[in-house]
């Protein structure tokens, strides 16, 4: 099974609220790049197709999290499988159309060259995480931790002030996992090339 295919597969086996279908559809139409769009321009998954393995990545790895027992049984972590998939699958939905490819040239063995890389050129400057949910929502309706989740998924590490991300990781502690679980795809998971 193909990394496209996978990603549906668990989209459609947990995702079943109103819009869903809808939001998948545009995800796999001719208006979307998402399954063919890297995770970033130089760093982790920055090849085609490396945005679907990302999401996937993290999907997984927030599983995982929210799996051990101590998430559980002390820090009271218990979420639907659908708020898990949601956050984790569509978490970078901002990425979509916004990595153009290019080329540079780059001395290789001593000899100038043109290689490929990625552009960033997004034509909805809306932020990161805040514009995931932008997109989203017109589809299908999400809960307050999981707008708070997606929104704040790139945790202390983003411009957000700090006081922001604390009062949200407390408050919103699938907003913690969710930013775990990206981190962890993030520095483990992903490949970069």
């Amino acid at each position: 099974m193909n990394k496209k295919e996978e990603f549906i597969e668990i989209y459609k086996t947990y995702i079943q609220r109103e819009g869903a279908q809808e939001f998948l559809d545009y995800l796999c139409s001719a208006k979307s790049d998402f399954f063919i769009a890297p995770a970033s321009t130089r760093f982790h998954g920055n090849y085609p197709g490396g945005l679907v393995d990302h999401s996937l990545h993290v999907f997984h790895c927030l599983k995982d999290y929210l799996s051990r027992n101590r998430v559980k049984d002390v820090y009271g972590m218990n979420y639907s499988d659908e708020s898990i998939a949601i956050v984790s699958l569509l978490h970078d939905v901002c990425k979509i159309n916004v990595y153009k490819e290019s080329v540079r040239n780059k001395k290789v063995n001593g000899e100038w060259v043109q290689v490929p890389f990625y552009e960033f050129d997004d034509k909805m400057p809306y932020g990161h995480g805040e514009k995931s949910v932008y997109m989203i929502t017109p589809f299908m309706k999400l809960s307050r931790e999981e707008a708070f989740a997606i929104r704040y998924h790139m945790g202390f590490s983003n411009d957000d002030p700090a006081k922001n991300v604390g009062y949200t990781f407390e408050h919103f502690p699938l907003a913690f996992a969710l930013s775990t679980a990206d981190m962890e795809a993030t520095y483990f998971c992903d490949k970069q090339q």
